[in-house]
């Protein structure tokens, strides 16, 4: 009786550490460089009222995400296989759209670390990015590859959280008037909304936590609290960092001080907190573009392998992926400006492609999801949301005319 007492706990233990983990690599995915960077620039620019561009942000990921991982949760497919199921061939389009973007970004997630580790310690960047590439190298080296990944993804999350929350408080902002402007705000502005949504919810970011939901065993109409719980609370975490940030810089602005070099996010740090806030943000941006560079690898070799694909054969893909990155940001130091620019456009078409494909399983293909009855109220908030990713795909798309200005 012990014995099986024992085995329950270890069962429910590990089911934790996996909607844990994909949790927050969905969530720590969202939290890159350029999270922090957008972030900041938004509150110079908006101040209070940027508090209702982040809440309306938040509940358009939420729908966006109820509905991704409801659905791969169901099927236990992953989103290609589920596409190439919908619309042969559309899977396969999908997944070169995720892995290409995934491959650009994180040439520039490789970049951030460098500057992280440059900010916390003074490293030259360029060795800063190579031992980042190597510390990502070899969690997925790791013999228990799939717990590293969770616990190393939850731990720098954390540390993510509780650094920001010690700013925010030092920065001492008018919580107040932020507060007031998420309900009545003095100025709404949508590019600014669609910007934070494509940035959260965009890319490969869509399905990090999904894949790595049940590539970690949950999955199925019985896992759908679970699944529906873990979706919510990945965007909540993400969510949480954004307003920490914001609270953060808002409170040196509104404090009188004016932002002006080329990492405001630093210089604000620096004004809170001193020295020591200047180390602070060094760790967040570590942290930040670290776990961006693990979910981004992670996530686009999902794309280009199958359930069926060994363990040990997709980290050595993942390890490759990374490895390659790596070496092109040491010959070049940054992603070429072209190739964001590229990788931006494909991510705003990610979104409506694969998006519309899984609304459409879930309205038309019943049989892939096992005679799952998919709830209506899902799906009209899932076409809503659907609908302004097609605004967002048309944004992007002006990405590529500015290349050829």
């Amino acid at each position: 009786m012990a014995d099986a007492v024992k085995v329950s706990n270890s069962s429910t233990g590990s089911h934790r550490t996996a909607l844990l983990g994909a949790m927050f690599l969905m969530a720590t995915s969202a939290i890159g460089p350029g999270f922090i960077t957008q972030t900041t620039v938004f509150t110079v620019q908006l101040g209070a009222a940027f508090a209702f561009a982040i809440l309306a942000s938040i509940l358009v990921d939420i729908a966006v995400q109820l509905n991704v991982w409801r659905v791969i949760g169901i099927t236990g497919l992953r989103a290609q296989e589920i596409g190439n199921k919908v619309l042969p061939g559309i899977g396969w389009i999908l997944a070169a759209l995720v892995f290409i973007g995934g491959l650009v970004f994180n040439i520039g997630n490789i970049a951030g670390t460098g500057l992280g580790l440059n900010a916390m310690m003074g490293l030259e960047p360029k060795i800063g990015g190579a031992i980042s590439a190597v510390i990502a190298i070899l969690i997925f080296l790791s013999k228990r590859a799939g717990m590293a990944l969770d616990r190393i993804v939850v731990l720098l999350g954390a540390i993510m959280i509780l650094l920001m929350l010690y700013v925010a408080i030092v920065a001492a902002p008018p919580v107040g008037e932020a507060l007031k402007n998420m309900i009545f705000p003095e100025e709404v502005n949508f590019l600014v909304i669609t910007t934070l949504i494509g940035g959260t919810v965009g890319g490969y970011i869509t399905y990090a936590g999904a894949h790595r939901m049940i590539d970690s065993g949950v999955k199925g109409e019985a896992a759908v609290k679970d699944i529906t719980n873990t979706s919510i609370l990945s965007i909540l975490i993400t969510g949480l960092m954004r307003v920490l940030l914001f609270l953060a810089i808002f409170g040196v602005v509104a404090g009188g001080v004016t932002l002006t070099s080329n990492n405001m996010a630093a210089e604000a740090f620096g004004q809170a907190a001193g020295e020591i806030g200047t180390r602070m943000f060094g760790v967040v941006l570590w942290a930040a573009a670290l776990t961006s560079v693990i979910g981004a690898a992670y996530t686009s070799i999902s794309f280009v392998t199958s359930h069926n694909t060994s363990e040990r054969k997709r980290n050595l893909l993942t390890v490759i992926f990374i490895a390659f990155c790596a070496v092109v940001y040491l010959f070049l130091g940054q992603a070429p400006q072209v190739l964001l620019i590229f990788a931006g456009a494909f991510n705003g078409l990610i979104l409506p492609v694969g998006f519309g494909v899984l609304l459409y399983a879930a309205w038309r293909r019943r049989d892939l999801l096992n005679g799952y009855k998919y709830p209506a109220w899902l799906l009209i908030i899932g076409v809503l949301a659907w609908l302004l990713t097609v605004f967002l795909a048309w944004n992007s798309l002006a990405g590529i005319g500015a290349l050829f200005k």
